[in-house]
């Protein structure tokens, strides 16, 4: 990313597998929040891991970045409005997550949204491949087609409740496999184009926080 968007529209439990690991319901729409933008890292930043929280978990997911103003739009506008894709982890201190009403706090921490550099758009949205690797290490791989709610789906969705900005992330749900982050570890999202070709990756180490 070369510059932090406005917001990050964060999907809950978009893939079936993930809800169920969980112990969790599909929702019947999509389920959304948000993650503050001062919780945007790069490639090679430490995720910190916070004081407040004892279970820190990896959650890699396929972003999408917005290219242009979307307000109302329908689904089929939706496709013409991305700008491109990147790798995603969305970072969650998962006790605080289950002691809070909402999930402000536990997706909140800086350093909870390491993003990788930007692929140009693809709309073969179905066959891009999410993978999440902790210390070399595979724990999470799931193709996008198995969302329960697909891409032009969510941006349809949140563009009905707020305007989305160019540069906009919308982080699209993680399958299951989620786990612990531990200091001295080191997490890397990566996601694959149809010919398993790398398209975005972020990679970063964990080190103890304040």
């Amino acid at each position: 990313m070369t510059a932090r968007p406005s917001k990050i529209v964060c999907i809950g439990r978009n893939y079936r597998a993930h809800a169920a690991e969980m112990g969790n319901d599909v929702p019947a729409e999509p389920l959304i929040f948000l993650k503050p933008p001062s919780s945007v890292i790069a490639d090679g930043e430490p995720i910190r891991l916070p004081a407040l929280s004892g279970q820190v978990e990896y959650e890699g997911e396929i972003a999408v970045v917005m290219g242009a103003r979307a307000s109302h739009v329908t689904e089929r506008e939706a496709e013409g409005l991305v700008r491109g894709i990147a790798a995603f982890n969305d970072v969650t201190a998962r006790d605080l997550q289950r002691r809070d009403s909402q999930w402000t706090r536990a997706k909140g921490f800086d350093t909870f949204a390491p993003v990788g550099a930007e692929y140009a758009r693809t709309e073969d949205w179905g066959v891009l491949t999410v993978i999440t690797r902790v210390n070399g290490v595979e724990r999470q791989r799931a193709q996008a087609g198995l969302m329960v709610f697909a891409i032009p789906k969510l941006i349809a969705f949140i563009s009905s409740i707020m305007t989305l900005e160019p540069g906009d992330l919308i982080a699209t749900g993680t399958p299951a496999g989620v786990g612990r982050l531990t200091s001295g570890d080191t997490v890397e999202v990566e996601i694959q184009g149809p010919d398993t070709r790398t398209v975005s990756r972020v990679g970063n180490p964990v080190v103890a926080g304040e």
